[in-house]
């Protein structure tokens, strides 16, 4: 079984991809950027209330593959300054204090929009 979610962001037709995909028991959140709903930028600036938009965007691509926040096993979080670790490290803790994924954090050179401090990936398995 295959389910796609999408989410009408301009990036996923002109690069061709989905949001998450379900396959099986497993599904795989794709690089989830702080996109507020007008398609600008969430709270520029802001690492942690970016870090939360992220968390708020696949918790919904979860929901519409038929997953919950706390089927996630795996995520991997991308910063554009390691020194803002804390406030997104603050976010994770709190999406996932009662049950907490492997999880990676690094710093690349940019994001798509310079105005992004963070995007993050997940990968969930349903039990």
């Amino acid at each position: 079984m295959r389910k796609r979610a999408f989410s009408q962001a301009p990036w996923e037709s002109k690069v061709g991809y989905c949001r998450a995909i379900r396959a099986g028991d497993h599904v795989y959140v794709t690089g989830t950027a702080p996109v507020a709903e007008d398609g600008s930028v969430y709270a520029p600036g802001d690492p942690g209330a970016q870090a939360e938009r992220c968390f708020a965007l696949i918790e919904k691509a979860l929901n519409d593959c038929g997953a919950e926040i706390k089927h996630v096993v795996r995520t991997r979080i991308f910063v554009t300054n390691i020194d803002q670790w804390e406030p997104i490290g603050a976010a994770h803790a709190r999406v996932f204090r009662d049950h907490p994924p492997a999880t990676t954090m690094v710093e690349v050179s940019r994001l798509i929009d310079p105005a992004m401090l963070v995007e993050i990936e997940a990968d969930a398995v349903i039990d």
